[in-house]
């Protein structure tokens, strides 16, 4: 790949990461239009540019991530000579267990993916090399957005996430696994049917997002790793993957920023229509005979 088609790559993967408008469709459309080689390299590159968004993810939220309370230790004969000291230990034990809580509702929500994804790894790859799908499900997936709103934007008071939330959150994530499903769709849809508010439900499928393309990721260069050596991680082809989480990163930061403010103004239904359009664009291209496989 040129420097500008990793620049390129990279700026579409960053904006459409975190958007509901399936990364994997646009990664289809960027690398037929540019007339990208899709060899080892680059279908290893554009998954390990995740890396990128994930770290602007963490960036941004770094306080919800690695936020430290503070616990004091008591001496054990004063604690139980001391009500006070007993009142205080139930205050920081349970800041304790709060800060660990954030943590154990994300292993809570990727579960669902990482276990289906392990046992249906080959069939979820098949399905990635189905254009025609990425299409269909596109093109289905802005029809039903132009009706989240309506359906689901039934906030409650308790915006709290527990388990069963996050659990429901992370079956609906599987149902990404369908190239041209949307990951970003699929977890804020299933945040909003358990009455979070759009605002709540997007931040949450931001968070789940560390996990799972952190799995995905490893994953991923790990098996590239073991069946085409070290040969890529060289000269120009690791500037080329350095450069492509740069971009990435700084682009997955903005659009971070720019989904949240207009998902909580105008909710969903103009990327209902962007999708809409995109996924028909797709099949009419393949209709056209045109090749737009990436595998």
């Amino acid at each position: 790949m040129t420097i500008l088609e990793t620049i390129i790559i990279a700026i579409v993967q960053g904006l459409t990461e975190f958007l509901p408008v399936s990364s994997t469709g646009h990664m289809i459309l960027t690398q037929a239009l540019l007339g990208v080689e899709s060899n080892a390299f680059v279908k290893m590159f554009t998954v390990n540019i995740q890396f990128g968004t994930i770290l602007a993810v963490v960036v941004l939220y770094w306080k919800r991530f690695f936020k430290i309370n503070s616990c004091t230790i008591f001496d054990k004969q004063a604690v139980q000579t001391d009500a006070s000291a007993m009142e205080k230990m139930k205050v920081y034990g349970s800041r304790f267990l709060y800060k660990y809580d954030f943590y154990w509702k994300l292993f809570i929500a990727f579960l669902p993916a990482a276990f289906i994804g392990f046992l249906f790894s080959d069939v979820i790859d098949s399905m990635l090399e189905s254009v025609f799908v990425v299409g269909v499900m596109l093109f289905l997936g802005g029809i039903l957005m132009l009706f989240v709103d309506k359906w689901f934007n039934k906030p409650s008071e308790n915006q709290e996430m527990d388990w069963k939330r996050a659990l429901k959150i992370g079956f609906f994530q599987c149902i990404a696994m369908i190239p041209g499903v949307s990951r970003s769709m699929a977890t804020i849809v299933g945040g909003m049917t358990t009455k979070l508010t759009r605002k709540n439900a997007a931040e949450f499928s931001f968070f789940l997002a560390v996990p799972t393309m952190a799995a995905a990721t490893g994953y991923t260069l790990a098996k590239f790793i073991s069946d085409e050596g070290l040969q890529y991680f060289t000269g120009n082809y690791l500037g080329t993957l350095m450069l492509g989480n740069v971009v990435a990163f700084a682009v997955g930061m903005a659009a971070i920023k720019f989904f949240i403010s207009f998902l909580t103004k105008y909710g969903f239904k103009a990327f209902g229509w962007y999708r809409i359009i995109v996924g028909g664009l797709i099949l009419i291209l393949l209709w056209q005979g045109v090749d737009l496989s990436i595998m």
